[in-house]
This record gives structure tokens, C-alpha cells and sequence, in this order.
């Protein structure tokens, strides 16, 4: 009796272990595959252009990793905030998603280009237009708008007319002719042109400068940080600059020029030298004239040239190679003659200034 009853309290044991083990939790409702509302919506506007642009949900409310995502509402309306979506100004075509749930770390970019229309656009520069997204799942369903983005809908100018460009000496010289604004602006408003440019074959755009819109017609300004022998893209347009009270100034940018193409080829010789003094050799040395001479500024400077004659003669070059240094001696002289000397300035692409004024000198 006493074997069977250790016996069972064993089974009754082995009996509740096994029943433990097997306890599960209760059942999940299955996911609703509902995408998460972006917080990263982004916009901005060029003339009557507003650019969206957010990441594309990687994984839905209930913390799940997307399979599908459907297509995406576009949201505005002029109030300050929006509470629901409304009729969607538009709609973003659905991301395709191949074989199974993506990775929550792969991030997808998503866009929407809305124009503003006709009656959208005003002259009170504290108007604005508010955004927001909602991305929906594959059955057309969403959770929600994403954070929301104000626009200004200040009308912009028309780019710059007459916009050229030309090569100098000292860089690309750009000139375009002012358009200002039909009325008067309010006090709030100012205008800024604005030109940028791109290296044939690179995507990056560069501000090549900007200037102040005025009473002047005729404006421009000069590109100097090009590289020589490079060909550049350059486009201007008008940005309207918006002053806002205790906030930050809100800059609208306007449309683009048609883009002008430039080659910067280096034909612009250096400064010509300056300064030139010859002094001979005294009684009882060798034979020689030493010259020396301000030092040309060019940052593309390669080197000098020196030339030398004698009374009626044709100037020759007297330097085999260039001469690095603003200083020369010449050596090749004989006593009681007189030689008269100028040099010239010579950059990295052979380019050659005219000579400078002459320097004279008789060896005793």
C-alpha cells in the first residue's frame, strides 16, 4: 500500500509538470497590418511646386513588420491644424514590396509633388497652407495623419530675365536684368537672387552667390572660386524672403532660369611685373647684372621670363627655363657695354603677360 501510494503522488507530479509546461498564453487578435503614421514629413516649395517627401512605414501599429503598404493620401487644408484628411489632394502610388515583411531598418523614400493652384496662391505674406500624409495599408485602410507641415502661399517672382555669363580674368561674370514686384511689397517681404551652379558630370549644386533685389536694373556677380578648364551649369532664381515676428524668416524659392552652360578656358595672361631695378656688378668682381622686381600676385603663376638688349637691338629671352623667383642674375654681360631689361609673368597654362617697363644698366 505504502509503494503504491509513492507511486502515485509520482504520476500526480510528472501529471502537473507536463499540464505547466503546456499553459499558453491567451490568443491574439490577428494584426490589422495598419502602417504607422510617419513623423518625418518634410516640404518645401519651389515657385508653385510643394515637394513632399517622408519615409515609408516599415512597420504597422502593433509593432509588426510590414508586408504591404497601399497607396498614400495627401492631405491640406488652410487651417493651422489638421483633424482628419478630408478629400486628399492627391495620392501617392503604392510602394510594391517582393517576398516577405522588409526589415524595419530599411528605410524607403516616399514623395508627392502638389502644385498650387490659382486660388491657393496670396499676396498677404502670413498666409500659409497646412499638410499631412496617411499612409494606408493594402486594403486601403490607414491608422492616422503624420505630423503635420506648413507652407507659405506668398506668390513668388518669375526668375531673372536676360540671365548670361561670360569668362574673365578673374572668374564667370553673371548679370541678369531685376524684375521687381508689380506693387509695393509689404515691409515684411524681400527679395534675393540667387545663383547656383554644378560641374559638368557632378549632381552637386553650388550657391555661386546671391545679391539683393533694389531699385538697380542691370545686376550680376562674379564666380571666382571656379576651377579653370572645367565646364559648369548655371541657373538663377528669385527667393522671396519672408520676415516673421519671433520666428525665423521663411525663404520661398522661385523657378529656375534656363540653365547656361560655360567653359572656363584659362586664355587671361597674368599681371604684367612690376618694379624692375638692374644693378651691375662693381670694379673688381665678375662680370654681371642682377635684376629684381615685385613678385606677380596670380595664384596660377608658373613663373618669369627675362629679356635683355642692347641699344637698337630686338629684345631676346635670356632665361633658358622660368625663372622662379622674382629675382635674376645675368651673367652673360660684357664690361663697358649697356643692356636694357624687362621680364614678363607666365602662368600654369603658358599664358604670358606683356613685358614690363625696361630697367637699363652699363657693366663697368
Amino acid at each position: 500500500m505504502k509503494r503504491f501510494t509513492s507511486r502515485l503522488f509520482l504520476a500526480l507530479g510528472a501529471l502537473l509538470m507536463v499540464t505547466a509546461c503546456a499553459t499558453i498564453g491567451p490568443p491574439q487578435p490577428p494584426s490589422l497590418e495598419l502602417p504607422k503614421p510617419p513623423k518625418d514629413l518634410r516640404a518645401t516649395r519651389k515657385g508653385e511646386r510643394v515637394i513632399l517627401t517622408w519615409t515609408v512605414p516599415s512597420v504597422t501599429t502593433d509593432r509588426q513588420s510590414m508586408r504591404s503598404v497601399g497607396p498614400t493620401r495627401v492631405c491640406r487644408g488652410l487651417e493651422p491644424v489638421l483633424t482628419q484628411c478630408g478629400t486628399p489632394a492627391g495620392e501617392a502610388a503604392a510602394q510594391p514590396i517582393s517576398g516577405a515583411a522588409r526589415p524595419s531598418k530599411q528605410h524607403i523614400p516616399g514623395s508627392y509633388t502638389d502644385s498650387l493652384i490659382g486660388q491657393l496662391r496670396s499676396d498677404d505674406p502670413s498666409s500659409f497652407i497646412t499638410y499631412a500624409i496617411e499612409v494606408l495599408n493594402a486594403g486601403g485602410r490607414g491608422a492616422g495623419l503624420s505630423n503635420q507641415v506648413r507652407v507659405p502661399l506668398v506668390q513668388t517672382l518669375p526668375p531673372p530675365r536676360d540671365f548670361a555669363a561670360r569668362v574673365t580674368s578673374q572668374g564667370v561674370v553673371l548679370s541678369w536684368t531685376s524684375d521687381l514686384p508689380p506693387t509695393a511689397s509689404p515691409q515684411s517681404v524681400r527679395y534675393v537672387y540667387r545663383v547656383y551652379r554644378q560641374m559638368e558630370g557632378s549632381k552637386e549644386r553650388i550657391l555661386a552667390g546671391e545679391v539683393p533685389a533694389g531699385n538697380e536694373r542691370s545686376l550680376g556677380l562674379t564666380d571666382s572660386s571656379i576651377e579653370w578648364e572645367k565646364t559648369y551649369e548655371y541657373q538663377a532664381e528669385t527667393v522671396t524672403v519672408i520676415a516673421q515676428e519671433n520666428k525665423p524668416e521663411v525663404q520661398v524659392e522661385g523657378d529656375d532660369t534656363p540653365e547656361i552652360k560655360v567653359f572656363a578656358n584659362d586664355v587671361f595672361p597674368p599681371a604684367v611685373p612690376s618694379g624692375l631695378q638692374a644693378v651691375a656688378s662693381g670694379p673688381g668682381q665678375a662680370t654681371f647684372v642682377d635684376l629684381v622686381w615685385a613678385p606677380v600676385a596670380d595664384v596660377d603663376l608658373d613663373g618669369y621670363n627675362v629679356y635683355r638688349h642692347e641699344e637698337g637691338a630686338a629684345p631676346v629671352k635670356v632665361n633658358a627655363e622660368l625663372v622662379k623667383a622674382p629675382a635674376y642674375r645675368d651673367a652673360n654681360v660684357a664690361s663697358g657695354k649697356s643692356y636694357f631689361y624687362s621680364v614678363s609673368a607666365v602662368d600654369t597654362r603658358a599664358n604670358e603677360s606683356a613685358r614690363s617697363e625696361e630697367a637699363g644698366e652699363t657693366v663697368p
